[in-house]
């Protein structure tokens, strides 16, 4: 049997609810319960983004701004985003032939999540080799299994050197808005530091994570403590670095707010060094076995070229529900595969009808859940603290969490977990202390663990304007919902490009995701520059054909998502799924972009003979 069995295929003796211990309706009972206890009536309205005026303020720790000119000349491509999505894109165009690009980012350099997020703890929970992208291209092998933030963002500055993309740059830089202009073919590009700039290609890869949000705490504006968002971290008033040593803390009282993946690997950190360590908690992540450890060099030297690709795509494929003959990264991520499809695309086991698929989905979920419950009472000695800290919903509900230190860490007498469940979270600040009910608890410092909008560029947000060909506005062409070619471009706005999950297919390890889309994307400036085409652009029929296949192929996950533990998946409770994701998987998606682009790219490339199109167009 391959790794990727089917449930069709597994033992059923295995899934039986006796054999297992489990008792599925008093399970689902209790999952509700819990659920019930933190669903909050304003969903997503209870957090509000960082800003320069916020408590926690948004500006770059790392990097002094430097004043210079506007910029008002012109480029071939301008890609916006300098994370991993700009410059595997940037550095793709550079492969393609594309000599005059600029990096533009509202960072000090390039590095996207892994510039801002330099937390104490901080580590990819996607395996190094899979995850830092081009480490043969640039010849660098990562030093760790899972790979600290710090290392991530140098191999950043890295394939930013190999590719040559600090050669044009513009960094703490927000662009404002893009008009095409159809009469010169390229698009102005307006920015914050009054810059108009020109670029016959613009790439849009802001980021999936990139703007920290707080919860909207009444009293917040009020505390007199020390404050901040664990993406802005002040090492000044801590001390110490991402490996710890946080001697600022010593005769500090802390709070910190949230225990997320950020959380998992902060609080460790923290308590080590906190004269008391106040942790607040609405939701419980699962904290799964870590396992992290040096790069063996014997491995690392018998590697064949080819190998990171190979090691990629065999991840994708079992993660996708894909058969292969053999895992080769065997980790936390690919032993629940199955569990993933609730939330992630891919391809489901067809030899079961849909309700007994997910009654066996729905055991081999309890079996997993009760495992890693079992593993919070081993590890956390005192009985109510273990509760409180012990998930009480399906896998996938939030993202899984791993740690070989975070559990541990409550046994620490300087440690106390504060459980917000059933107040709707932090009741409110005062000058001096974080409430939570009637009880008040006296902190030097906050420092906020809560994650960072999803999913939302300043495209998507309306922050970033687009003005297509007759000035038409890309919201409101999106009026009725999405639409694209592939995710990637849109009928009416040229050359534009976009990178995300809108449209296409996902999976945890997203910097493959974004690989394979700015390969697509360079492949596609690079025929038409081959093919002397006036610009790129989906039909209105290509576009249209995409749409109803996002439609006929779409899975309703919709009553997994109720059921859900509020969180960002589910918009805190008031999301319900949108057909958005081509459900077949990234493994079947990336085929059809590879099948698509062997027919001609003919439905994006407008040539010189097609100039009758844009009256018909108007028309």
């Amino acid at each position: 049997m391959t790794h990727s069995a089917t449930l069709g295929d597994l033992d059923i003796s295995t899934l039986d609810p006796q054999a297992l211990d489990i008792d599925p309706t008093e399970l689902r009972e209790k999952y509700r319960r819990e659920r019930d206890r933190r669903i909050r009536p304003d969903g997503t309205g209870q957090y509000r983004r960082v800003t320069s005026d916020s408590p926690a303020r948004d500006t770059d720790p790392h990097t002094p701004r430097t004043e210079r000119a506007p910029l008002t000349d012109t480029v071939e491509a301008l890609v916006i985003g300098a994370g991993l999505g700009g410059l595997l894109t940037a550095a793709a165009l550079r492969d393609s032939g594309v000599t005059s690009l600029r990096l533009m980012d509202e960072a000090g350099d390039v590095g996207g999540t892994w510039y801002w997020n330099r937390y104490p703890g901080i580590h990819c929970d996607i395996e190094s080799y899979l995850y830092m992208p081009l480490l043969e291209e640039t010849g660098y092998m990562p030093r760790w299994r899972y790979a600290p933030g710090e290392e991530i963002r140098r191999h950043a500055v890295r394939i930013a050197e190999h590719y040559d993309l600090y050669r044009d740059t513009a960094f703490h830089t927000r662009a404002t808005e893009l008009r095409w202009d159809e009469q010169e073919q390229h698009w102005l590009v307006r920015t914050d530091r009054g810059d108009a700039m020109r670029a016959r290609y613009v790439v849009v890869s802001s980021g999936t994570l990139s703007q920290p949000k707080l919860p909207g705490i009444p009293g917040i504006e009020d505390f007199g403590g020390h404050i901040f968002h664990t993406s802005r971290w002040d090492y000044e008033y801590t001390g110490g670095d991402a490996d710890g040593g946080l001697t600022g803390l010593a005769d500090k009282r802390v709070a910190v707010i949230g225990t997320g993946a950020t959380g998992l690997q902060a609080i460790p950190k923290v308590a080590a060094d906190a004269q008391h360590l106040y942790v607040f908690q609405r939701t419980p992540s699962t904290v799964d076995v870590r396992d992290n450890r040096p790069t063996d060099p014997d491995w690392a030297e018998a590697l064949q070229p080819g190998w990171q690709r190979e090691r990629m795509e065999n991840f994708l494929e079992i993660l996708s529900g894909e058969p292969v003959e053999e895992d080769l990264v065997q980790d936390g991520w690919t032993a629940t595969a199955t569990l993933q499809r609730q939330m992630l695309s891919g391809r489901v086991d067809t030899s079961l009808d849909a309700e007994e698929r997910e009654r066996r989905e729905e055991l081999l979920d309890f079996s997993t859940m009760n495992r890693l419950r079992d593993r919070v009472r081993e590890l956390v000695d005192e009985p109510s603290t273990a509760e409180a800290l012990t998930p009480w919903y399906r896998y996938m509900c939030k993202r899984p969490g791993f740690s070989d230190a975070y559990l541990q860490t409550f046994n620490q007498p300087n440690v106390t977990l504060v459980d917000t469940a059933d107040h709707g979270g932090v009741t409110r600040m005062t000058p001096s202390a974080v409430v939570v009910g009637e009880q008040e608890h006296e902190v030097d410092c906050v420092i906020f663990a809560t994650g960072f909008e999803t999913g939302v560029s300043g495209v998507i947000s309306g922050t970033l304007p687009v003005h297509g060909r007759g000035g038409t506005q890309l919201l409101e062409a999106w009026a009725r919902g999405p639409r694209t070619l592939h995710g990637m471009t849109v009928h009416g706005f040229p050359n534009l490009f976009q990178l995300g999950t809108m449209q296409n297919a996902n999976s945890v390890n997203f910097a493959h995701i974004l690989s394979e889309q700015a390969q697509h994307i360079a492949a596609m400036v690079g025929a038409a520059e081959e093919r002397g085409a006036r610009r790129i652009e989906p039909t209105r029929e290509a576009e249209q054909r995409w749409c109803e296949t996002i439609l006929e192929v779409a899975t309703d996950n919709s009553a997994f998502l109720a059921e859900c533990t509020p969180g960002y998946y589910n918009g805190e409770g008031t999301r319900r799924a949108a057909p958005t994701t081509y459900s077949p998987g990234p493994v079947a998606f990336h085929r059809e972009l590879a099948r698509w682009r062997a027919a001609s790219m003919d439905e994006v490339l407008v040539l010189p003979g097609d100039e009758g199109m844009d009256e018909k167009e108007a028309a």
